[in-house]
């Protein structure tokens, strides 16, 4: 699950996006709205890994050897 250091890195991307001299606005916001989309996704994805993992090894075992971790 993402982690506080995560989203350090999440802003510092932002803020990169933000400051580039050549994007126009419509593109900076584009991108950082897929980028933000991205992050919840792999939020969501960890969260449900994580309660997978409390149910049973087997299915973390299943999913790391799935290549889904």
């Amino acid at each position: 699950m993402p982690s506080h250091k995560d989203h350090s890195k999440l802003e510092q991307i932002k803020d990169a996006i933000n400051s580039h001299p050549s994007l126009d606005e419509e593109t900076k916001s584009n991108t950082i709205a897929k980028i933000e989309e991205w992050y919840a996704e792999d939020k969501g994805f960890g969260y449900i890994y994580d309660k997978l993992a409390e149910i049973s090894n087997d299915l973390k075992a299943y999913l790391e050897e799935l290549g889904l971790v």
